[in-house]
C-alpha cells in the first residue's frame, strides 16, 4: 500500500504532542495536518476528508468527544483514534460505543501508534468499519477498575457489543470480575432500564435450576404448592446473566438451546408457550471446548453462546492495575466500615506485586477488606493480611531473589537455596521481635545459642540497637 497519499489529521492542544506525532508519521510517508482544538478538526474534516484522525479528548473550544460526534455526522466511516491522558473505563467504553476505531492513552508507545494508524487506513480502504452502537445516557459508573492494556481491550469489547442483542460469553478465571463485565454491558445497553437478573448455575441444584429459570405451575411436582415465575419471565425485555454456565446439566442445556433458537419456553407442568425477549449473557471459568469433547456440554449450545466472547484477564497478567485496585478497595471498605485508612504499606504493595493471586481480584478485595477491619493504623501492614498470603508471597520472593542472584538460573543448588532462605527468615524474625534475639529464636524454633551461631555464620549485622537478650 502506498502510504504517501494518505492524510492524517492530528488534533491535540499540546504542541509537543503534535510535533512528536508529526515527526513519527512523516517518517511513515503520510501527509500530516495538525490542529489545536476540536472545532478546527471538524472544519478540516468537512472540507478535506482525511484518511484517519488522531483526536485528543481534552481540548479547548470544543473537546474531542464533541468533535468526534460532529465528525461522525460528516464522515461516518472515517477512522478516529482517541488519544488521551485519561484512561478510565468510562471514557474507553464511551469512545468505543460511539464507534471510535481505537483508543490510546498517554504516554503512548510510538510503534503502537504507527500500527494502529496503518490498520485504521487498511480498514478504511476495505470500506468496512466497526459496528456502530448508540451512546447511552444516564450512565452509572461500573465497578471495573483498571487502566492496563488488557483491561482497555475489555472496555472496547464492552463498548462494541453493549447496545446490540448479541449473546455474549464472558470467559475468565474465578474471581476475575466476569459479573462486573456483564453488568457493564447491561448498564451501557439500551435495556439498562429493564431488569438485570443473575443466575449462578453452579450454586443451584440441577433439580431446582429448571424451575428457577423457567418457573412451574401449581401441582407440577410434590412441593409445587403455587405457580412460580422463573427468571426468564422476570427478566422480560431486560438481561439475564447465566453465571458458571459450564456447570449446567445436559438436559437443561437442551431447554436453554431452545430459548436461544426459538425464543420460547414453557413453565414446568404448564402448556402455555411463553415468548422470551430477554438478552442472554453467560460466563464460565471452565474450558467449554474440552467439555464439548467429553460430551459434557452440547456443541450446538456452545456455538449459540459463543457468538461474541470477552476474555477477562487474570490479575497476575495486569499487575499494572494493582495501585488503582488497592486504592479503590481501601476507599470502599474504609467507607463501609467507618474506618480512616489511607492505603497499604510499601511492604504490602511489594507483596501484592509479587503474589500470583490464584483467587484474582476477589482475593485482593477480601484481603483488603480484612486489612481495613483489623488495622488500627492509617495503613494496612503485613500483619493485617491473611497469614497464608504472606507466607506464599514470602516463599516466592525468597526463591525469586535467589534465582536473580544466580543470573536468572532458576535451578539453584539446594544447600545454597536453603542457606539463603534461612538467612532471610532470621533477619525477618529479628526485625519482627524488634531486635530481641531471645524472642526471635523462639519464633524460629531454635535455641538462642544456635541463633547467635547462625548470625555469625551468615555475617548478619544489625546496627539499630538490637537487643542481645
Amino acid at each position: 500500500m502506498k502510504l504517501k497519499k494518505y492524510v492524517i489529521l492530528i488534533a491535540d492542544d499540546e504542541e509537543d504532542v503534535r510535533a512528536l506525532l508529526t515527526e513519527v508519521l512523516d517518517e511513515e510517508d503520510y501527509t500530516v495536518v495538525t490542529v489545536d482544538n476540536g472545532q478546527k478538526a471538524v472544519d478540516f474534516v468537512a472540507k478535506s476528508s482525511p484518511d484517519c484522525v488522531l483526536l485528543d479528548v481534552r481540548m479547548p473550544v470544543m473537546d474531542g468527544m464533541e468533535a468526534f460526534l460532529k465528525i461522525r455526522e460528516i464522515s461516518p466511516d472515517l477512522p478516529v483514534i482517541f488519544i488521551t491522558a485519561y484512561g478510565s473505563s468510562d471514557l474507553a467504553i464511551k469512545a468505543m460505543k460511539k464507534g471510535a476505531y481505537d483508543y490510546l492513552t498517554k504516554p503512548f508507545d510510538i510503534e503502537e501508534v504507527k500500527i494502529k494508524v496503518r490498520k485504521a487506513i487498511e480498514l478504511k480502504e476495505l470500506s468496512s468499519s466497526f459496528e456502530k452502537v448508540k451512546s447511552g445516557n444516564n450512565y452509572k459508573q461500573d465497578e471495573i477498575v483498571g487502566e492496563s492494556s488488557e483491561m482497555q481491550e475489555v472496555y472496547k469489547d464492552i463498548g462494541r457489543v453493549a447496545d446490540s442483542d448479541v449473546t455474549v460469553l464472558i470467559r475468565g478465571e474465578s474471581g476475575t470480575g466476569k459479573e462486573l463485565v456483564a453488568k457493564a454491558i447491561y448498564f451501557h445497553s439500551n435495556r439498562k432500564n429493564k431488569p438485570f437478573i443473575v443466575v449462578n448455575c453452579a450454586a443451584i441444584p440441577e433439580s431446582l435450576l429448571e424451575s428457577e429459570l423457567f418457573g412451574h405451575e401449581k401441582g407440577a411436582f410434590t412441593d409445587a404448592i403455587a405457580r412460580h415465575i422463573g427468571k426468564f419471565e422476570q427478566a422480560e425485555k431486560g438481561t439475564i446473566f447465566l453465571d458458571e454456565i459450564g456447570d449446567m446439566g445436559l438436559v437443561l442445556q437442551a431447554k436453554l438451546l431452545r430459548v436461544l433458537q426459538e425464543k420460547t419456553f414453557e413453565r414446568i407442568g404448564g402448556k402455555e408457550t411463553i415468548v422470551s425477549q430477554a438478552r442472554i449473557l453467560a460466563a464460565t471459568n471452565r474450558n467449554l471446548e474440552e467439555l464439548v469433547k467429553e460430551d459434557k456440554f452440547r456443541e450446538d449450545l456452545y456455538y449459540r453462546l459463543n457468538v461474541v466472547a470477552i476474555n477477562v484477564p487474570p490479575l497476575k497478567e495486569r499487575k499494572v492495575d494493582m495501585p488503582l485496585l488497592v486504592d479503590y478497595f481501601v476507599a470502599k471498605f474504609s467507607k463501609k466500615y467507618g474506618k480512616i485508612v489511607q492505603g497499604v504499606s510499601d511492604d504490602v504493595m511489594r507483596l501484592f506485586m509479587d503474589y500470583d493471586w490464584p483467587g484474582n481480584v476477589r482475593e485482593l478485595e477480601n484481603a483488603i477488606a480484612r486489612g481495613v477491619i483489623i488495622t488500627s493504623a492509617p495503613l494496612i501492614m503485613m500483619d493485617h493480611l491473611p497469614p497464608e498470603m504472606a507466607q506464599k508471597a514470602g516463599e516466592k520472593t525468597s526463591i525469586t531473589a535467589i534465582a536473580q542472584k544466580e543470573g536468572g538460573n532458576t535451578v539453584v543448588p539446594l544447600p545454597k537455596a536453603i542457606a539463603e532462605i534461612e538467612k532471610e527468615m532470621i533477619v525477618r524474625a529479628i526485625k519482627k521481635a524488634n531486635g530481641n534475639k531471645t524472642k526471635a529464636a523462639k519464633m524460629l524454633g531454635i535455641s538462642r545459642k544456635s541463633l547467635f551461631n547462625k548470625i555469625r555464620g551468615y555475617e548478619i549485622n544489625f546496627d539499630n540497637g538490637s537487643s542481645d537478650q
